[in-house]
């Protein structure tokens, strides 16, 4: 298929290679040119404007990824679009978007004819050799059109089309990064009384056995031993955890909903704490961050 794929950053640029990996011909716009050339460079398209990237999508419908933040870079971008794309075209939203934000915008480009998806994307910067993990809401014409390229970005068994209503995506997506919360705080939590106690437990070797047949298995596991191996004592980070907003955003939906979360809302509010003290269990989280999506970190001495 061709598909127009708007936003080259860690993920973006990944996923445009991993598409023309799969055949498909990637039209690739960022507002940052050497962004645009690196894609080119990976056998992408390039062009200079949102309007040269559908003029260049051809006949029939066309189809556009934004990959760009949440907030207002994606709602600018997708506002150009809707001055651009014409009835029948599908425009997909991939980033973190907030999904009360993605229903309305859905409901906006219908009076267009322009039919939305959003689609939860979870892979990080290692999406493009192990694919993406990807949860899709919006109508289902649209997103059976584009099955082959959901096909593509993820892994066998690795993408679902969650509802056809506006949004689904995305909710399925934020409670997802709200599990991936808890989930960090418990390893942190967890090594750190390790960490505390009298024994000498080299910990990267422990996270690496708890990998092989344990129920406490998992990437972040996996990555989290990476770390620890070059780093033991995680010497080089601060204990400053950041959040991107999708922590919030299920805190939210649990109290408008009446769902208990206990955990996931105490992992939020630890990440808050971190900016005022220096624990070793929130220097995992930061670890972990750092590793499956390349945030930015608090190194020492910064």
């Amino acid at each position: 298929m061709d598909i127009g794929l708007i936003g080259l950053g860690k993920m973006g640029a990944n996923m445009a290679e991993r598409l023309v990996r799969g055949g498909h011909r990637v039209v690739a716009f960022d507002r940052s040119p050497d962004a645009v050339a690196a894609s080119v460079a990976r056998g992408s398209t390039g062009v200079g404007s949102l309007s040269e990237l559908v003029d260049a999508l051809g006949t029939g419908t066309k189809v556009v990824w934004v990959m760009v933040p949440a907030g207002a870079p994606t709602q600018a971008t997708i506002d150009s679009l809707a001055l651009l794309l014409a009835p029948g075209d599908i425009l997909i939203d991939g980033g973190n978007s907030n999904y009360k934000q993605t229903q309305l915008r859905a409901e906006t480009l219908a009076t267009k004819q322009i039919m939305m998806l959003d689609a939860g994307t979870s892979g990080g910067i290692w999406g493009l050799e192990n694919g993406y993990c990807l949860m899709i809401g919006g109508p289902t014409a649209a997103y059976e059109h584009c099955k082959p390229i959901f096909t593509t970005l993820a892994p066998a068994e690795g993408e679902l089309h969650v509802d056809s209503k506006a949004g689904a995506g995305h909710f399925t997506k934020m409670v997802h990064n709200g599990i991936e919360y808890a989930m960090m705080q418990a390893y942190g939590e967890g090594l750190e009384i390790i960490e505390k106690s009298p024994f000498d437990v080299d910990q990267a070797k422990l996270t690496a056995v708890w990998n092989h047949g344990s129920v406490v298995r998992s990437w972040l596991l996996e990555l989290l031993a990476d770390f620890l191996a070059k780093d033991p004592q995680l010497e080089t980070l601060q204990a400053h955890v950041d959040d991107s907003g999708e922590g919030r955003w299920t805190v939210d939906a649990a109290v408008e909903f009446g769902a208990p979360a206990y955990t996931i809302a105490s992992s939020l509010f630890a990440r808050f704490g971190s900016r005022e003290n220096d624990a070793y269990g929130l220097k995992v989280l930061s670890a972990l961050r750092s590793s499956f999506g390349g945030h930015p970190v608090k190194k020492v001495n910064e």
